[in-house]
């Protein structure tokens, strides 16, 4: 029945546009007929899509339907807080503060305050202004000589690359007009990120920008440039949210001069980036060259970047960490849900731990082996308000680190395309054409803007607590609701171990089996 009527509405159609176009000129028939004759006939004799063998001309609706649907469902379908990753409030938001254009609400909220989940913050009688809040900390331990005085809010790492040339340049010049750093993700220091604000080197296990051509780490090449003047910290990335443990390719038909000549690696072969270091094998190891990487840098501080996964693994480093006094002076912590470009959807949707509660057992773990105070943890994981911020550090970061928000700050409007070089916005392309949409002279505003904007938002909330630092902000701060009848506080949801208790002969229960199994000496 359905082919019948199929075939009927077609000749319908057909009838009605040849008998139009007859009436006018011959030739407007044939010009509209013989193309629909071509695509008939090959849609009919084709093997690959059953739809268009069945449905010949009309099937092909199907996939212009299916190509439109995510502008369809952004544009005119989904609700201000329904989409996902970043909803059109969160993205709004955005826009606006990068923009300096009204980034308050009227009628109040459009939240639910009684859905399971909602969270909110206590304020203070007691409020301090904005001025009274202290805005920026100090990077470094005692085993540092060049301690950083960083933002409380940085650029998360993305890699030139990943990103475009004019996007990261944007985001280095934005955060020079906004007095905060920029990681370069593990592709390596790149021109485009050498515009004059600080830097965060990022080492990946390619070693990009200081390898020997074996792939192996090249302590000249990194010494080269980790001492230069804007690369204020090393960061060694253990993994990422995204796609953690997972390694990647870049194949050799996509290897352009100047990726081989910033990445120091041959032309005409492809760039392997292993989902392990060569130049450590164990967490004692690993220690090791977290200090090599701080002498040859002149003293400044190091860290590493993690997403949790074993969590015997992120102890065995804390036990080497005791074992060998080579304190790291951050830790970036990110999330599961994180993730700027391309990954493979099993790795991004099912594997590594939440920010959440990576950040809670990291937080833990430092305090357990009593040098919370001695290390920074920096904390990614969809920043995008001074809530967010504010909500981060209660669960134990320092500094939050900003990558996606920072993307949209730039002028990317979530079309989804990272992983296919077709970004409309020239954000995440290595399309020339595209790219030249992305003006950074004038984007690097927005960037700092976001910036300004969100921190001033951030220390407004901590000067309405009643506090002058946001490092006086505890779990207490934070309610969640967990029934219609119940709300609890942060510290009342999350187990918090006393300082210390990992050293003593008792360890906390949530802690012991992990702490038991976790050796200095293997990962």
């Amino acid at each position: 029945m359905r082919d019948h009527l199929y075939y009927a509405f077609w000749i319908l159609v057909l009838a009605l546009v040849m008998g139009t176009l007859m009436m006018h000129d011959l030739r407007w028939f044939l010009i509209v007929l013989i193309p629909l004759v071509v695509l008939y006939l090959h849609d009919i004799t084709q093997t690959r899509h059953a739809i268009l063998r069945n449905f010949p001309i009309f099937g092909h609706l199907r996939f212009l339907l299916e190509f439109i649907r995510p502008e369809i469902q952004q544009y005119f379908i989904a609700d201000d807080l329904s989409e996902r990753p970043f909803n059109r409030e969160q993205r709004s938001l955005i826009y606006q503060r990068a923009k300096k254009v009204r980034d308050t609400i009227a009628f109040g909220t459009r939240h639910d305050i009684n859905e399971i989940g909602y969270e909110w913050t206590l304020h203070s009688l007691n409020a301090k202004k904005v001025e009274e809040v202290e805005p920026r900390i100090l990077i470094g331990n005692e085993q540092c000589s060049q301690p950083y005085l960083s933002s409380r809010m940085n650029i998360s790492g993305m890699s030139f690359g990943a990103l475009s040339a004019n996007a990261v340049m944007a985001m280095n010049e934005g955060a020079k007009l906004g007095g905060f750093a920029q990681a370069t993700g593990e592709g390596g220091l790149s021109p485009y990120h050498l515009q004059g604000g600080d830097i965060i080197w990022q080492i990946g296990t390619g070693y990009f920008g200081c390898r020997n051509n074996d792939g192996t780490f090249s302590p000249q090449e990194f010494k080269a440039e980790a001492t230069r003047p804007e690369v204020k910290m090393i960061e060694l990335k253990l993994s990422q949210g995204a796609k953690p443990s997972h390694g990647g390719i870049l194949p050799a038909a996509k290897l352009t001069k100047e990726i081989a000549a910033i990445r120091k690696v041959p032309l005409g072969q492809d760039v392997m980036s292993p989902p392990t270091h060569s130049a450590f094998s164990n967490p004692t190891e690993m220690m090791h060259f977290l200090k090599e990487l701080r002498d040859l840098s002149g003293g400044k501080p190091v860290g590493f970047k993690i997403c949790i996964g074993h969590k015997k693994e992120f102890l065995s480093i804390c036990k080497a960490i005791l074992a060998t006094n080579i304190i790291p002076d951050f830790i970036s912590v990110d999330g599961a849900e994180g993730g700027t470009g391309a990954a493979p959807m099993e790795f991004a949707n099912r594997v590594g731990m939440p920010i959440t509660d990576g950040l809670v057992f990291v937080h833990n773990a430092l305090i357990g082996i009593g040098l919370r105070d001695k290390i920074r943890i920096c904390a990614a994981g969809k920043i995008v308000s001074g809530f967010t911020m504010l909500r981060t550090m209660a669960l134990g970061a320092d500094v939050c680190n900003v990558a996606r928000a920072m993307m949209l700050a730039t002028g990317c409007i979530q079309s989804l395309q990272c992983n296919a070089n077709t970004c409309p916005t020239g954000v995440a392309t290595q399309d020339k054409r595209l790219q030249k949409g992305l003006v950074p002279a004038e984007k690097k505003y927005r960037v700092a803007n976001f910036h300004e904007t969100t921190m001033h938002s951030f220390l407004e909330l901590i000067g309405a607590l009643g506090l002058s630092n946001p490092s006086e902000i505890t779990p207490d701060h934070v309610l969640r609701r967990i029934s219609s009848t119940e709300v609890k506080t942060y510290s009342e949801i999350y187990d918090f171990i006393p300082e210390g208790s990992l050293l003593k002969k008792t360890v906390p229960e949530s802690f012991a089996i992990h702490w038991t199994a976790a050796s200095a000496k293997a990962f």
